[in-house]
């Protein structure tokens, strides 16, 4: 079992910035990737970002060259800080972690933190 804590969203304006948090706990050794995604409202769940256990991270299309993800794997905490943030960034945004173990993938999801960005 693992469980993911988000913080970190709130208000900002057109071309600000925010920073989320996703601290983890539980079976941390068998996460294999993590990541963001989001879900605005009306629509689907959408990946944002992942990364692997090795480091290697994949961003949408629409995020590239504004958000960034990072870890500190000190404090099992994960972070994606976001940048010259635009309207349709407005969403809820989730963490997730995958693990893998005997053969059985399984995804855990965090409860969200709103992120909503005014023009």
């Amino acid at each position: 079992q693992v469980t993911l804590v988000e913080s970190g969203g709130g208000s900002v304006q057109a071309g600000g910035s925010l920073r989320l948090s996703c601290a983890a706990s539980g079976s941390i050794l068998s996460i294999n990737s993590m990541g963001w995604y989001r879900q605005a409202p009306g629509k689907q769940r959408d990946p944002v970002v992942t990364i692997t256990a090795g480091g290697s991270t994949n961003y949408a299309d629409s995020v590239k060259g504004r958000f960034t993800i990072s870890r500190d794997n000190a404090k099992n905490t994960m972070y994606l800080q976001m940048d010259s943030l635009k309207p349709e960034d407005t969403a809820v945004y989730y963490c997730n972690a995958h693990t893998w173990s005997k053969g059985v993938g399984t995804h855990y999801w965090g409860k969200g933190t709103l992120v909503t960005v005014s023009s």
